[in-house]
């Protein structure tokens, strides 16, 4: 039980999504920083196919990282050892990002983590519940996505 939820439930629905997603982002930190890693590395490694590769420039929007917070992300990635680059043979300007066997080794911890938190979470919260979260969060992606709640003006070209 959360010594938490009496005092977030007068907050507005932005801090509960984002005091929610920081203590997960936490938790997988912690957890990362066990292996030496971040939860940051762990989603990139998650977001790499093991097998195929996956090209650079689909990584950002995949993931939803800025090309600068990606680009530092990769690097580091590749000096610990965790991907390799090579360029894609079928586009010379782009690259391809490949897991090594220690990224893989990474990436079936980092698969774990996520899902023992899944397991967790599903366990303690009933189906029904997790339902209806999933259908909120849905919703309210949909109003932000399609720019339902704040009006974006039309821009003046010359």
């Amino acid at each position: 039980m959360c010594i938490f939820v009496p005092y977030m439930r007068e907050k507005t629905i932005d801090y509960v999504l984002r005091a929610t997603w920081m203590a997960v982002a936490k938790m997988y930190n912690e957890e990362a920083g066990t292996k030496g890693s971040t939860m940051a590395t762990g989603f990139a490694l998650l977001s790499i196919d093991p097998e195929e590769g996956t090209p650079s420039t689909a990584l950002g929007p995949k993931m939803g990282m800025e090309a600068t917070s990606l680009s530092r992300t990769l690097k580091n990635m590749e000096d610990k050892g965790l991907i390799r680059r090579e360029k894609n043979p079928l586009d010379g300007r782009s690259v391809l990002i490949y897991l090594t066997d220690f990224g893989k080794e990474m990436r079936d911890f980092s698969k774990r983590v996520v899902l023992t938190f899944d397991e967790a979470v599903q366990e303690a919260i009933s189906e029904e519940d997790l339902r209806t979260f999933k259908e909120v969060a849905h919703t309210i992606m949909e109003l932000i996505s399609t720019k339902k709640i704040y009006n974006q003006p039309e821009t003046v070209t010359k």
